[in-house]
């Protein structure tokens, strides 16, 4: 970090005896406007969108062109001053408009956010916990009904597809 950004998402700071600083404060506000509750429009695009609005905002491809060129994978704003961009960290969130999912920025990359917890609860209630161990599909008995046996194959296929249970 220089002194006169921080460390973090190089946000300008005042100096001492600086002049003009209203433009220092307002680019550092206008940096935080985007990654404050960062929404974007689309990921990846390599062409800026020819009439942005004011505050929208995109995460940019691989191989920028125009006047995103140079700025891959930077998140990319349109303000009333023309573009900015931010440097992402490790593990920002943004959420893409475009795919209604979060996107996670991970080990250099932008990538479909994992929905991870302990639990899910729907109105209170636990629906889905932690994974349990296997179940054995049924054999042998005394008496077989063929159609309950497939039913509970099918049933067991469908939790262990889902990673409810384990698969053996």
């Amino acid at each position: 970090m220089n002194s006169l950004t921080t460390s973090r998402f190089a946000l300008p700071l005042l100096a001492a005896g600086q002049a003009d600083k209203e433009l220092t404060h307002n680019e550092a506000l206008t940096r935080i406007d985007m990654l404050l509750h960062p929404v974007v429009q689309a990921v990846g695009l390599s062409v800026p969108p020819t009439t942005p609005g004011v505050g929208q905002c995109w995460v940019v491809g691989g191989n920028p062109t125009g006047a995103w060129a140079g700025q891959a994978n930077r998140l990319a704003g349109w303000s009333e001053g023309g573009w900015r961009f931010v440097d992402p960290r490790e593990a920002l969130v943004v959420w893409d408009v475009s795919q209604a999912i979060p996107i996670v920025y991970r080990g250099g990359l932008w990538q479909e956010s994992d929905v991870r917890g302990a639990r899910l609860t729907v109105g209170g209630q636990q629906v889905v916990g932690s994974r349990k161990g296997a179940i054995a599909d049924p054999q042998g008995g005394g008496t077989i009904d063929d159609v309950a046996r497939s039913t509970l194959v099918a049933i067991l296929a469908a939790l262990r597809s889902h990673g409810l249970i384990g698969t053996g």
